[in-house]
């Protein structure tokens, strides 16, 4: 059972991201993280998406599952709610954009599922690879790669090993999966021009994996773990309980000992110095969850990197529009520095940064 004030609190920054209509009523109307009656986390959730269900509205639908389910999947209401997010998602697909296309990886130690668009061995295109944190499932990135296909790049949106329906063990080898992505669509997409936007702790994977794989051309990330939240024990006994226990639940550890057992994935100086490629890192200056000398850290020894910062708590909610643009803004100039379509992304993420400045609180 969560503590239902975290819960809101930390479930804000998604429902904003994904325009959620009227997530505060909801949030209003949950008192409760015990089992799943009238009142509860996953009652009232998934009640307003069935709502939407019986509207045909399955986007709406699916995503207010998504939140149903939110952080991650802890007994049968979760996991009735986890099921309805894919379902909804799936009807809205066949419905309205039937170009999507899921794509199932087979990797020894589990499967990747993913949603892609742009594949094709007749005119491979620049890969874009797209993963949320530890909370993030992958149903909840979907709609974007409609916006994405209109880049002129393909894409491929998942999740990070544990979460929704990816069944790999989260461990210091995950990074790994991204590699595996890439071997798959190697013959339908330029695999030797792939970008990532990967938030929270998938930023962390790709870091990781662009030092193995030579194909990972750029990362742009969104409070991404580095190396001191790691290791450094004293920041570790003010992490929030909602994320030592979603950790504790993605590597199979305890809560009392999991970040703890998570030394090993630290990135060192040495290794960071060695990323010979750009890295666009949105930092949020009150974050709770990730270190600020992580980004002392990236500054001091990252080459190539372009660094947003927000006075904000974990995840920027109140600038989602912004950090939005950013990313894209940031995906274009990696691989299209010169075309119209990053100039134009450039102004309007300038004039988001004004907008946000004039905006009163």
């Amino acid at each position: 059972m969560n503590d239902v004030a975290e819960l809101k609190r930390y479930v804000e920054v998604h429902a904003r991201g994904q325009r959620i209509e009227g997530y505060r009523d909801v949030l209003a109307r949950i008192v409760s993280d015990d089992g799943d009656g009238p009142g509860t986390w996953v009652a009232e959730w998934s009640r307003a998406g069935e709502g939407f269900a019986e509207q045909g509205r399955w986007l709406e639908a699916s995503r207010h599952f998504a939140m149903a389910r939110f952080p991650f999947v802890d007994g049968p209401g979760r996991r009735r709610a986890a099921k309805r997010c894919a379902q909804n998602l799936e009807r809205w697909r066949r419905h309205k954009a039937p170009g999507l296309e899921r794509l199932d990886v087979e990797l020894p130690q589990g499967t990747v599922r993913c949603w892609s668009t742009g594949l094709s061995t007749a005119q491979p295109l620049p890969l874009l690879l797209i993963s949320g944190g530890i909370v993030t499932v992958k149903e909840q990135w979907v709609p974007a790669l409609l916006r994405f296909r209109r880049l002129g790049v393909a894409a491929v949106v998942t999740e990070m090993p544990g979460v929704g329906e990816n069944t790999l063990p989260y461990d210091v080898k995950s990074p790994g999966m991204f590699s595996g992505i890439l071997d798959a669509v190697g013959d339908r997409a330029r695999t030797d021009r792939t970008y990532a936007m990967a938030l929270s702790f998938s930023g962390h994977m790709a870091l990781r994996c662009a030092l193995d794989d030579p194909r990972v051309r750029g990362v742009v990330t969104v409070g991404a773990p580095v190396h001191d939240f790691f290791t450094d024990a004293r920041w570790q006994a003010r992490v929030p309980r909602i994320t030592v226990d979603t950790l504790a639940h993605l590597t199979g550890s305890a809560p009392d000992r999991v970040l703890g057992d998570m030394a090993d994935f630290a990135l060192g100086d040495d290794q960071l110095a060695a990323l010979d490629i750009p890295v666009h890192y949105a930092a949020s200056l009150r974050d709770e969850i990730v270190p600020a000398s992580e980004t002392r850290r990236l500054r001091d020894h990252v080459r190539r990197l372009d660094l947003l910062e927000h006075d904000d708590v974990h995840g920027a909610p109140s600038h989602t529009a912004e950090t939005q643009l950013w990313c894209v803004r940031a995906l274009l100039r990696m691989d299209q520095p010169r075309g119209p379509r990053a100039a134009l992304l450039d102004v309007m993420w300038r004039a988001a940064r004004v907008r946000r400045r004039l905006t009163p609180g």
